[in-house]
C-alpha cells in the first residue's frame, strides 16, 4: 500500500483527462465499437464452447459476447455464464475455466458454489480496477516529467502549484486501487508500450515500469499532442522494455566527445584566465548531444545542417561539432592580432562559420553552418529558418530530407523573447516551413542574474513550444547517456514527422554569466550546490571504468591526446600575424565576385528593356492565363486597366513593379516578395494572386506565366510578424545571390517591431560578418492624414545609420555612382516615378556586388494620375536616376530662378501643384532627390550650380526632427563649402510623427507649402 500512496501523492489525479464511467454508466452505453479498447478478459482462458471462437480470428466475438452477457447473463450459454462470473470473482488466468460436468448433469444443475472459484461477483471493481491502471498509466504519460530527476543540482524551483501533485487526504489508494491489487494481473491498453511483448503484468510492475520510462533523467511532455499515431511513436520510444542500451563502441565514442567538450574549455581557462568566453561548464553534454542529433540526421540523408546558437558555449561548438581549426580559434584571444579585412569585425563568441566535411560516423559528406549571431540571443531564429529554407528551395528539398536546422537556446531566452514563439509560429506556414527544426535548450536554471522564478511564469522554460505541439524531451544533462538516447529519438522524430522538437537540457552554469562575473552575489545557496558538484565528465568515465567499458589508462590516454591536440594549435596559432574574418564566412557565395578568375568592375549596365519584353509582360499583367477561371468584377476593371495603359505605352506603380519582377524571373532570378499582404497589396493595387471566385483555393498566379523558362516567382503572405517574417527574408537572401528576396510592410511604420533584425543584422551585417545581403526592404510611407502609426516609415533612423561621411566631398571618378554604392552598408531610396522603381529593382540584381535596399514606397501614388511613367523611360540605354532635375521651363531659364528647391517622393506632386497654382513655373525649380544614401554629391552639385542665383531650399513633408532634413542639410552644405545655406520648409518638430487629425494634417501641408514659396519666409531662419 506504501507503494500507491507513493504513486498517488507524487503523480495525483489528473485534472484534465477523462474520467473513469461508473460501472452503471458503462452498462447503459455499451457498444462493442465504444468499450474495445478495454479488454479486461482478454487474459483469461476461454470455456470450452469458445474454443472455436479464440484462433486468433474471432477474438470480436468474445468480447460482444461478454458485454452482452453484463447487460443479461441469460443472453449466453451457461458455461459463458460461469466463465465470466469466476473471471469476473477475481479468478487468476487459467482458472476461470470449468470443466464440463459428468454426462447426464445439467449446467442448470450446478449449485452456485461449485460454479464459482472464488468470492463472490464483483464485476463492477474488476472493471473500475481496470479503468484505474488505465488512468495511471495516463497519469505518468501526462505528468510524470513532474517528478523525474532532472535536475543534476537537486534544487529546482519549477512550481506545478497550478496542477498540484497532491491528492488531499484520499490515501486509500490510487483510484480504488488497495495493497493486495499490487500483484493482481491487468491487461495492459493499447495506449502503453511497457509490456514489450507481454500483454499483462502485475500492478506492481506497471508501477515499476512506468516510473522507469518517465521518472528517471528524462521527463517526456507529448501527451498535449492531437495526433494518435506521433503519441504512440513517442511512447514506443520511451516505455519499451530496453530501449536506452547502448554498445561498448557508442559509449567509448560518448566518452571521447565529453572529454573533448570539457578539456576544451579547461585548456581555454588555463590559457586565458581573465578573458570573457561564456564557456558551456555545466552543460558539457552540448557537444555529445549536438554531434548525436547530426550523426543521426546524416544516417537519415540529411546534407546540410545550418545553425544557429547565443554565445554560451559557441567556441566549443566551432571547435567539436563544425571543426573550426582550433588555432583560428585561440588566435581571436590575441588583441594584438590586426584586421586583414575591412568592416569593424566582431567578438569572438558572435562569428560564425562554415564548413563541408565527412562524417566519421557515417562516411557521408555534410556540410555545417554555423550563423554570426549578435548578444541579441534568440535574433537569429528566423535568421536560420529563412537560410534552411532557401537552402531547401535551391536544392529541390521539398521534404526537407536534404537541409535542417537546429537551434540552439537559452533557458531564460527561450522562455522571454518573443521572437521565439515568432519563429515556432512559421514553422507549419507553407511558404516558411523548414519541415522540422530540432530546438536545443541549455537549461542553466538561471538567466544572468536573474532565477526562473523572477524571469517567466510557466513551470518550464519550453513551455512555449506546446502551442505548435512540438513534443519536449527534459533530461538531465548529467546523464550522458540519456542526452545521447534523447538526441538520437529527436533526430528520429524530425526525420519521421517533419516537425519541431524540443530537447531540453536540464543542466547548470558552473560559472557566472561570464568568466569575470561573481554568481553569489545574487544566487549563493545554487553556487555553494554548484561547488559541491561533480564534473559530468568525471562521474561519467568513473561509470564506464566501474562497468568495465573502459580502463583508467585508456580515459587518460584520450584526456592526454586531446590536450595535446589543443597545445599544438595553440603554438601554431601564435605564428598568425593577421586576423581574418573571411576565414569566418558563415554563408560563402563561390564565384559571385569573380568573372572569369577576375573581379568583376564596377559598373553596372543599363537596366531598361526592349519594347516588345515590356509589352509582352504587360499583357501577363493584364491577363489571366487559367482556362475556366472566374476573377472578381472589380479585377476585371483593374486587368483592363493595365492593358489601355499598356496599350498607351505607360505604367503606373503596380505595372512598373510587374515589369521589373518579371523580367528578372525571365532572366533566371528566383523572386521572393513576402509580407503580410503582399499577394494582393496593402492598398489593393498588386493583385499578384488571383482567387476564384467560385472554387475555394484555386489561385492563379500570374507572374509565373512570363516565359516557359523563367525562374519560379514566390509571392506569400506572411503571418502578422513583423521581427520574424524579417529575419526569415534576411536569411533566405543569405543563402544565394542570385534571386531578388523583398520583404514589405504592411505600413512602413510596422518596420521598427523588426527594428533588431534592421539594427544588428542589415544595417552592420557586411562590417561585422563579411557578409553581403541584397534583401530589399518596400515600406509604404507618406503623410496622407492617416494618424501618427500609418504615415511614416521612418526615414531619418535608416538615414542615421548610414556611414557616409556628411563632411567629405567625394572625388568623382568614371565609376563614382556605382563605387560609392560599393563603399555603402545600404541603399536608401524614395521613388517618385513607377519608371525609377523599375529601375532601382533590376539595379539590386545587376550590380556586381549585392548591398540591402531600403524603398520608401508610395501610398496615394499608386494611383495619382501624374505618378506614371512612359514605355520610353524604361527602354535599353535607360538607368535609374539618382536625382531627377527640374524638367520643366525654370531649367530653361535658370538665370531667372530664385528658388531651387530639393525634395523627396510624394512632396515633389504637392510642391508642383502648389507652384502652379501661383504661378511661378518660371522662378522656382524642383528636383528630386531619388537616392538618398550614398548621397549623389555630384548631381547635387550640377544642379545647383545651374541655378546660381537660386537660394537652396529642402522641402519635406515630414516634421523636422525627422525625415531627411538632418541628414541632407549637410550634406548639401558640404557640396558648396558651406557658402550656400540650406533653407527649411516642412512641419515643425514634433514627438509624433503625424497628426491623428485630418484637419490639423491639412492646415499643416498648406503651412509649409506656403513656406515653400513665400519669398520672405527665411528671413529669421538662421
Amino acid at each position: 500500500m506504501h507503494r500507491l500512496r507513493t504513486c498517488a501523492a507524487r503523480l495525483g489525479p489528473l485534472t484534465a483527462s477523462w474520467n473513469a464511467p461508473s460501472f452503471s454508466q458503462q452498462r447503459t452505453a455499451v457498444t462493442p465499437g465504444a468499450l474495445r479498447t478495454f479488454q479486461p478478459f482478454r487474459c483469461y482462458a476461454a470455456p470450452l464452447t469458445a474454443e472455436p471462437f479464440l484462433n486468433g480470428t474471432s477474438s470480436n466475438y468474445v468480447e460482444e459476447m461478454y458485454y452482452a452477457w453484463l447487460e443479461n447473463p441469460k443472453s449466453v450459454h451457461k458455461s459463458w455464464d460461469i466463465f465470466f462470473r469466476n473471471a469476473n470473482a477475481g479468478a487468476p488466468p487459467g482458472s476461470a475455466y470449468q470443466s464440463p460436468p459428468p454426462v447426464g448433469v445439467s449446467l442448470s444443475g450446478l449449485s452456485q458454489a461449485q460454479a464459482l472459484v472464488g468470492a463472490q461477483p464483483n464485476v463492477e471493481k474488476l472493471v473500475e480496477d481496470h479503468l484505474a491502471v488505465q488512468s495511471l498509466i495516463r497519469a505518468y504519460q501526462v505528468r510524470g516529467h513532474h517528478i523525474a530527476k532532472l535536475d543534476p543540482l537537486g534544487i529546482s524551483c519549477v512550481n506545478f502549484d497550478n496542477a498540484p501533485l497532491t491528492i488531499g487526504s484520499h490515501q486509500s489508494g490510487f483510484y480504488g486501487l488497495e495493497e493486495a491489487d499490487l500483484d493482481k494481473v491487468f491487461r495492459l491498453p493499447t495506449t502503453t508500450f511497457i509490456g514489450g511483448s507481454e500483454s499483462a503484468l502485475t500492478l506492481r510492475e506497471i508501477i515499476r515500469r512506468l516510473e522507469m520510462a518517465y521518472c528517471q533523467h528524462i521527463g517526456v511532455e507529448f501527451m498535449f499532442i492531437n495526433d494518435l499515431e506521433q503519441c504512440q511513436w513517442i511512447r514506443q520510444k520511451f516505455e519499451k522494455p530496453g530501449v536506452m542500451q547502448f554498445t561498448l563502441d557508442e559509449k567509448r565514442t560518448l566518452l571521447a566527445r565529453m572529454v573533448r567538450s570539457t578539456r576544451f574549455e579547461e585548456f581555454l581557462q588555463r590559457k586565458w584566465s581573465s578573458e570573457k568566453r561564456f564557456g558551456l561548464e555545466g552543460c558539457e553534454a552540448l557537444i555529445p548531444a549536438l554531434k548525436t542529433i547530426i550523426d543521426k540526421s546524416s544516417e537519415n540523408g540529411v546534407e546540410s545542417v545550418i545553425m544557429g546558437m547565443p554565445h554560451r558555449g559557441r567556441l566549443n561548438v566551432l571547435a567539436n561539432v563544425i571543426r573550426k581549426e582550433l588555432e583560428q580559434i585561440f588566435c581571436q584571444f590575441d588583441s594584438k592580432l590586426e584586421a586583414a579585412d575591412e568592416g569593424s569585425g566582431d567578438v569572438k563568441y558572435h562569428l560564425g562559420m562554415y564548413h563541408r566535411r565527412i562524417n566519421r560516423v557515417t562516411d557521408r559528406h555534410i556540410t555545417l553552418s554555423l550563423m554570426a549571431n549578435p548578444s541579441h540571443l534568440e535574433a537569429v531564429d528566423p535568421v536560420v529558418q529563412g537560410k534552411t529554407k532557401a537552402e531547401q528551395f535551391y536544392c529541390g528539398d521539398s521534404d526537407g530530407k536534404r537541409v535542417m536546422s537546429i537551434l540552439l537556446h537559452g533557458d531564460a531566452a527561450f522562455a522571454g523573447q518573443g521572437i521565439v514563439y515568432e519563429t515556432f509560429h512559421l514553422s507549419d506556414l507553407p511558404s516558411y516551413t523548414t519541415h522540422g527544426t530540432i530546438h536545443v535548450v541549455v537549461n542553466n536554471q538561471i538567466g544572468f542574474t536573474t532565477d526562473p522564478r523572477m524571469a517567466r511564469s510557466s513551470p518550464y522554460p519550453t513551455d512555449v513550444a506546446r502551442v505548435v505541439n512540438a513534443p519536449i524531451f527534459h533530461v538531465n544533462a548529467d546523464d550522458p547517456e540519456a542526452v545521447m538516447y534523447v538526441c538520437n529519438v529527436a533526430a528520429e522524430w524530425r526525420a519521421t514527422f517533419h516537425k519541431d522538437v524540443v530537447v531540453d537540457l536540464v543542466s547548470y552554469r558552473r560559472n557566472g554569466h561570464n568568466e569575470m562575473d561573481e554568481p553569489m552575489f545574487t544566487q549563493p545557496l545554487m553556487y555553494k550546490q554548484i561547488k559541491k558538484q561533480k564534473p559530468v565528465l568525471q562521474k561519467y568515465a568513473e561509470k564506464l571504468i566501474a562497468e568495465g567499458a573502459v580502463n583508467r589508462q585508456e580515459y587518460e590516454e584520450e584526456v592526454a591526446k586531446y590536450d595535446k591536440i589543443c597545445e599544438e594549435a595553440y603554438n601554431r596559432s601564435k605564428d598568425e600575424k593577421i586576423l581574418h574574418i573571411k576565414h569566418w564566412l558563415d554563408s560563402p557565395w563561390p564565384d559571385f565576385f569573380t568573372l572569369d578568375g577576375q573581379p568583376k568592375s564596377m559598373s553596372c549596365p543599363s537596366t531598361g528593356l526592349n519594347e516588345e519584353m515590356l509589352s509582352h509582360i504587360g499583357q501577363v499583367a493584364s491577363s489571366v492565363p487559367v482556362e475556366d477561371f472566374t476573377i472578381h468584377g472589380g479585377l476585371t476593371r483593374i486587368l483592363k486597366g493595365r492593358a489601355m495603359m499598356v496599350q498607351n505605352r505607360s505604367v503606373d506603380w503596380a505595372l512598373g513593379e510587374y515589369m521589373a519582377l518579371g523580367s528578372l524571373l525571365k532572366e533566371g532570378i528566383h523572386v521572393r516578395l513576402s509580407g503580410q499582404d503582399v499577394e494582393r497589396g496593402t492598398f489593393s493595387h498588386r493583385h499578384h494572386v488571383l482567387h476564384d471566385q467560385n472554387v475555394d483555393k484555386q489561385t492563379c498566379i500570374p507572374m509565373n506565366y512570363v516565359d516557359p523558362n523563367q525562374a519560379p516567382y514566390t509571392v506569400c503572405n506572411s503571418s502578422l510578424s513583423e521581427y520574424g517574417v524579417l529575419g526569415f527574408e534576411l536569411g533566405f537572401a543569405m543563402a544565394s545571390p542570385n534571386a531578388l528576396v523583398l520583404w514589405e510592410a504592411q505600413f512602413g511604420d510596422f518596420h521598427n517591431t523588426a527594428q533588431c533584425i534592421i539594427d544588428q543584422f542589415i544595417s552592420p551585417g557586411q562590417a561585422k560578418w563579411v557578409r553581403q545581403n541584397g534583401i530589399v526592404l518596400l515600406l509604404p510611407h507618406g503623410m496622407e492624414g492617416m494618424g501618427p502609426e500609418h504615415s511614416s516609415a521612418r526615414p531619418e533612423r535608416f538615414l542615421q545609420m548610414c556611414n557616409d561621411d556628411p563632411d567629405i566631398f567625394p572625388k568623382i571618378t568614371e565609376d563614382f555612382a556605382v563605387r560609392q554604392l560599393y563603399d555603402c552598408n545600404w541603399i536608401v531610396v524614395n521613388c517618385s516615378t513607377p519608371a525609377n522603381y523599375f529601375h532601382v529593382l533590376r539595379r539590386q540584381i545587376l550590380l556586381p556586388f549585392r548591398k540591402p535596399l531600403i524603398i520608401f514606397t508610395p501610398k496615394s501614388l499608386l494611383r495619382h494620375p501624374e505618378a506614371k511613367s512612359g514605355f520610353d523611360h524604361m527602354l535599353p540605354g535607360t538607368h535609374f536616376r539618382r536625382l531627377i532635375p527640374e524638367e520643366g521651363s525654370a531649367s530653361q531659364n535658370s538665370a531667372g530662378v530664385k528658388r531651387l528647391i530639393f525634395c523627396t517622393g510624394k512632396v515633389y506632386y504637392d510642391l508642383t501643384k502648389e507652384r502652379k497654382t501661383r504661378g511661378l513655373e518660371d522662378t522656382v525649380a524642383i528636383s528630386r532627390i531619388e537616392q538618398l544614401s550614398p548621397f549623389p554629391f555630384d548631381l547635387v552639385k550640377a544642379e545647383a550650380e545651374k541655378y546660381p542665383q537660386a537660394q537652396l531650399l529642402w522641402c519635406q513633408e515630414e516634421h523636422k526632427n525627422q525625415g531627411y532634413y538632418d541628414y541632407v542639410k549637410p550634406r548639401i552644405s558640404r557640396t558648396f563649402n558651406n557658402t550656400r545655406p540650406v533653407w527649411y520648409a516642412g512641419r515643425e518638430p514634433a514627438a509624433a510623427p503625424a497628426t491623428g487629425n485630418k484637419k490639423a494634417h491639412l492646415v499643416e501641408l498648406e503651412r509649409f507649402l506656403d513656406t515653400a514659396f513665400n519669398p520672405d519666409a527665411f528671413q529669421d531662419q538662421f
